[in-house]
């Protein structure tokens, strides 16, 4: 699995203004950013990453992920502090 697999499977199932994957092999890293985090907690926001994935993490073509969500207002604000 490459990261612009990834990209692209976020994409068409969730409504997302931006993805960055990084990562190699089958350990990736995942930002999401989209107005419907606004509305989640912490635990749906994940999951609704995870969701899509899912095939992919059981047949083991990922088998570690690591998630980080944001609101396109929380992204502005945190990409400006991690020098994104």
């Amino acid at each position: 699995m490459d990261i612009n697999e990834i990209k692209k499977v976020l994409m068409e199932k969730l409504v997302l203004d931006e993805v960055i994957v990084s990562g190699d092999g089958s350990h990736f890293q995942v930002i999401a950013v989209g107005e419907i985090f606004g509305e989640l907690s912490r635990v749906k926001q994940q999951q609704a990453v995870y969701a899509p994935l899912m095939e992919y993490i059981a047949d083991n073509r990922i088998h570690a992920l690591s998630i980080k969500t944001y609101t396109p207002a929380q992204w502005q604000r945190d990409r400006k502090l991690q020098g994104f």
